[in-house]
C-alpha cells in the first residue's frame, strides 16, 4: 500500500486575491522524484508556498505529511514544517558561525534539548551529504556546492517525509548541479524520503528524467496522468 505524503484535490491556489492555479489534483507517494516546472508567474511558487504552509489553501482539500492545509493557522505552521525539509537556491545559511553551529541552531530552534543527540542528528546529517570532516568550516570558506549540500543536510536535521526544494541547482555550475540531483535521488531512494524540485533546469531533468509538474496557463500538467 503506498502512502500519499501529499495529496491535493479540486484545489484553487491564490495569491493574494489574484486566482493562479485552478482545479489542481495531483498526489506524490512515498520516497517519490518529482519535478516541479513551469515559466515564472505561472504558480509555481505559490503552489510550494501552499505546500509548506505559508499560503492558506481556501478552496479544496489538501494534505501535506498528514496535515490539513485548509486548518491550517499560524499556530500549526511550525508543526507542518518540522515533518518537511525545505532547500533554498540561495542556501539561507546564518554567515556569522560554522556549518556545525548552523545545523544545532535549527534542532535548538524545533525543540531539541539533548546535546549528545544533537551531537549524533549533526554528524549522521553531514555524513549523508558527504562533508562529515568540514563542520567546523564558515559558510564563506565553502564552494556553493558544499554549501548547497550544507542546506540539504540542514533539511534533513528533522528527517522530513517530504523535502521541498526550490531551484537547489540554480547557482550552480553544471558538474555540482549533478552531484546535488545525484544526492538529492539518493535521499528520495535509500532514506524513502518524498521530494519535490522546483526546477528551470531542462539540463538536469533531460539527464535525470522523472515525473512532472507542470503549471501552465492557469492549469497544472500532471505527466504522469497524460501517459
Amino acid at each position: 500500500m503506498s502512502e500519499a505524503i501529499v495529496s491535493i484535490k479540486n484545489a484553487n491556489i491564490y495569491q493574494g486575491t489574484n486566482l493562479v492555479l485552478q482545479n489542481v489534483n495531483f498526489e506524490v507517494q512515498k520516497g517519490e522524484f518529482v519535478y516541479l516546472v513551469g515559466k515564472t508567474g505561472t504558480g509555481k511558487s505559490s503552489l510550494l508556498k501552499t505546500l509548506y504552509g505559508e499560503l492558506q489553501l481556501t478552496e479544496g482539500t489538501g494534505t501535506v505529511v498528514g496535515f490539513d492545509l485548509p486548518s491550517m493557522d499560524w499556530k500549526k505552521v511550525p508543526f507542518l514544517r518540522r515533518n518537511l525539509g525545505v532547500i533554498f537556491q540561495d542556501f539561507q545559511l546564518l554567515t556569522d558561525r560554522n556549518v556545525h553551529e548552523n545545523l544545532r541552531f535549527v534542532l535548538k530552534a524545533t525543540g531539541w534539548k539533548d546535546e549528545m543527540l544533537m551531537e549524533e542528528k549533526i554528524n549522521d546529517v553531514l555524513d549523508k551529504v558527504g562533508l562529515k570532516s568540514k563542520g567546523f568550516k564558515m559558510p564563506f570558506e565553502m564552494s556553493g556546492g558544499e554549501q548547497q549540500r550544507v542546506d540539504i543536510a540542514r533539511a534533513l536535521l528533522n528527517s522530513p517525509k517530504l523535502i521541498l526544494a526550490d531551484e537547489p541547482t540554480g547557482n550552480l555550475d553544471p558538474e555540482t548541479s549533478d552531484e546535488i540531483m545525484q544526492l538529492l535521488l539518493k535521499i528520495a531512494k535509500d532514506y524513502g524520503t518524498t521530494v519535490i524540485m522546483a526546477t528551470h533546469d531542462f539540463i538536469v531533468i533531460n539527464r535525470y528524467p522523472s515525473r512532472m509538474l507542470k503549471t501552465e496557463l492557469g492549469k497544472l500538467i500532471d505527466s504522469a496522468a497524460t501517459n
